[in-house]
């Protein structure tokens, strides 16, 4: 049985394709039985602050299903802008980058 669950996030993740992928990743997370949740953010090259809305929403929802959440791979301009929006405490980053 997996440790974690790995879901990826596209290359583009803006206000445009934000809901379609935030009910896509929703589903996903609804679907694992595992603990921790781990999204993969190394594709992710062109975003806006729906990236940070997308990732806030998939923790909301991971820790009302009591399961962890952490982000893998994440762009230091999504770093950046989470420590602009005052978030980045919020999104636990898999390899300690926070």
């Amino acid at each position: 049985m997996k440790a974690k669950v790995h879901l990826q996030l596209p290359m583009e993740l803006t206000h445009a394709h934000a809901r379609d992928w935030l009910k896509s990743l929703i589903i996903a997370l609804r679907q694992e039985g595992e603990r921790q949740i781990t999204v993969d953010a190394s594709r992710l090259t062109r975003f806006d602050s729906s990236a940070l809305a997308v990732l806030l929403a998939c923790r909301r929802e991971a820790l009302s299903n009591n399961k962890t959440f952490v982000v893998s791979q994440m762009p230091d301009q999504l770093r950046q802008l989470a420590r602009v929006y005052g978030v980045s405490d919020l999104l636990k980053s898999a390899n300690g980058l926070d």
